[in-house]
């Protein structure tokens, strides 16, 4: 089925008068069939290949030399550091080890080393998501920014953000070219929101990253070069990872003020999975199962699969409408839904109504 934003007070899916928790005997269920076991070896297997692959694909633009060519590594540098950033995610949700200090360890060797992000800034944001999505006042992800998610968002929206939200649906995949530099950027600025500590480990890790960066980069090839090749591996890098969080949350229900969910249908109503099979779950990251991830964060990627017909079944049994679609559909609805949220500034600026279907 198909759901469009917003239906939180709609009384078909609103939470019924009942005791105890729709949420506890579906983490009993999961618990049963294993599925929050760690699946440590699967990691340690997985992060190695990764690893292997990106520093060979480092060893490639060394041994190509200083050429154009140099630039067809951009994609799997890309690639494989996208790869990195998802790791990164797991160990944020303490999927991968049996200790904090190991997801720490390892957060801060794919975040900070490896991408040049800083880890603990987007854990925390990250976080505020998975307690409270798609919320319009609770959720850094659907903020007012240079795009926005909702009618009410719009107002005061002029020049520059207001052309931009009349277009923001057609400017949407262009924009993630920018995503990679964005995360970069934003998690140096809030590094002194961190304490002392924080600042010293993450700013020290990230030196590192920074400092071995540029100097393969400058030894491999000219300025010039060095410069295009940074450019196009985070345009590649910042659509990869939009193209696997889009489809996640866009154009799905906003919760209205006042309106109180269980954690099961806070997460549920909420999320869109993505059809596919092994290559969709390696491309996104898992991520396609953003209904299951979202119940159980802590669960392993792996093991999401094999957790979506006990989710479905549960939520079948209780009514709890579960919504999953293909790749491009769910492209098309995150779109339509920004195209309608530019639908009045679009009016205003013909002084005419116009439709605020899918955009073209």
């Amino acid at each position: 089925m198909t759901l469009t934003a917003p239906v939180l007070d709609n009384p078909e899916i609103s939470p019924p008068p009942r005791r105890g928790s729709d949420f506890a005997p579906l983490l009993a269920d999961l618990k049963a069939a294993g599925l929050l076991e760690r699946r440590t070896a699967w990691y340690a297997r997985m992060i190695g290949l990764n690893l292997l692959f990106l520093l060979g694909s480092w060893a490639a633009v060394v041994w190509v030399g200083d050429s154009w060519w140099q630039l067809a590594m951009a994609v799997p540098v890309a690639l494989f550091t996208t790869r990195a950033s998802f790791v990164g995610h797991d160990a944020g949700h303490q999927q991968i080890g049996r200790s904090a200090r190991t997801h720490r360890v390892l957060a801060l060797l794919h975040g900070n080393l490896l991408m040049g992000m800083s880890c603990g800034w987007w854990n925390a944001k990250h976080n505020k998501h998975h307690a409270n999505p798609n919320h319009l006042e609770k959720d850094p992800d659907v903020s007012v920014g240079v795009l926005v998610w909702d009618a009410d968002q719009t107002a005061g929206r002029t020049g520059l953000m207001g052309w931009l939200t009349r277009h923001q649906a057609r400017l949407f995949f262009p924009l993630l070219l920018l995503e990679g530099l964005n995360l970069k950027v934003t998690g140096l600025m809030a590094l002194k929101e961190r304490t002392p500590r924080e600042r010293l480990v993450e700013g020290s890790v990230l030196a590192v990253h920074y400092a071995v960066y540029l100097s393969v980069l400058l030894i491999a090839m000219s300025p010039v070069k060095a410069l295009v090749f940074v450019l196009v591996t985070h345009a590649l890098l910042g659509l990869h990872l939009g193209m696997a969080f889009a489809p996640n949350h866009k154009g799905m229900p906003t919760p209205e003020p006042g309106v109180k969910w269980d954690h099961l249908r806070r997460q549920v109503l909420t999320s869109r999975n993505v059809q596919g099979g092994p290559v969709t779950d390696w491309m996104l990251g898992g991520l396609n199962y953003q209904i299951e991830h979202h119940l159980v964060p802590n669960m392993p990627r792996v093991n999401l699969r094999r957790a979506q017909p006990i989710v479905r079944a549960h939520c079948d049994r209780l009514g709890v409408p579960y919504l999953e679609t293909s790749l491009v559909q769910s492209y098309r609805q995150a779109l339509g839904h920004m195209h309608d949220v530019g639908a009045s500034l679009r009016a205003e600026r013909t002084g005419r109504g116009e439709p605020t279907g899918q955009a073209s």
